[in-house]
């Protein structure tokens, strides 16, 4: 199981924010690059980058950080937030981008869905995060009226690289993960998932192993950067 920091993009900083709350945020760099290079010096195995001026107004804000993360270091990573075109796709690959998160777009326009993965086979991850059982959309600000489950089903046709499912209300509050949300995930989705939304202990990674193979990783943020979590120590959990 992988082990995968969270650098979050706001206006060119690193920050967290608590819940997804765009006005509850903590900045822990100037600097998205230097951080990345800091979380593959320590072992990281990939990075998962989020554009959260993206996610909320549906077109990237912060792609040239973005690019120059990727530049900046030689392991895979993944990218998400106002990704809603297959030019934004396309663009982000020809930068070095490993793979794109699609979440709105992909779970309203099934079409785009559709052709971006049949362009880009097996490189295109979905977002479903999902708040008070409700699947969120537009960067987390509105509730849809499905549950996570049909979602998931319903991505079974798609030759995606897997699911990144969220749990919002965990989401940079150092509470541990939903164990339980998760485990209906898992159930439910005929394809990987990685896990992301309140991972704080090297316990909560040994939790979320306990749920079986189909979690291949598990995207951490805030326990990192506040140091609750040693990621060294993360990853040796996590191989063992």
């Amino acid at each position: 199981m992988m082990v995968i920091p969270a650098i979050d993009l706001k206006d060119g900083r690193c920050v967290r924010l608590r819940q997804g709350d765009m006005a509850q945020e903590t900045t822990y760099s100037h600097d998205p690059v230097a951080m990345a290079r800091r979380w593959e010096a320590l072992g990281a195995q990939r990075l998962h980058v989020v554009d959260l001026n993206g996610a909320v107004n549906g077109k990237p804000h912060n792609m040239e950080h973005v690019r120059a993360i990727a530049a900046a270091v030689s392991i895979p990573v993944h990218v998400g937030g106002g990704i809603r075109s297959l030019a934004v796709i396309k663009d982000y690959f020809s930068h070095g981008i490993s793979r794109v998160v699609l979440g709105t777009a992909a779970l309203e326009n099934t079409a785009f869905l559709t052709d971006a993965c049949e362009r880009f086979p097996d490189k295109i991850f979905v977002g479903v995060d999902v708040k008070q059982g409700k699947v969120a959309l537009h960067g987390w600000t509105n509730l849809s009226e499905s549950t996570a489950e049909p979602v998931l089903a319903s991505l079974k046709e798609y030759p995606l690289a897997g699911v990144i499912f969220t749990e919002i209300s965990r989401d940079g509050m150092l509470e541990g993960p939903n164990v339980s949300a998760l485990r209906e995930a898992v159930e439910a989705s005929p394809i990987p998932l990685i896990a992301s939304g309140g991972i704080t202990r090297v316990e909560d990674i040994r939790a979320i192993k306990r749920l079986g193979q189909k979690i291949i990783g598990v995207i951490v943020g805030k326990a990192l950067y506040e140091g609750t979590l040693d990621l060294p120590a993360a990853l040796a959990e996590a191989r063992a």
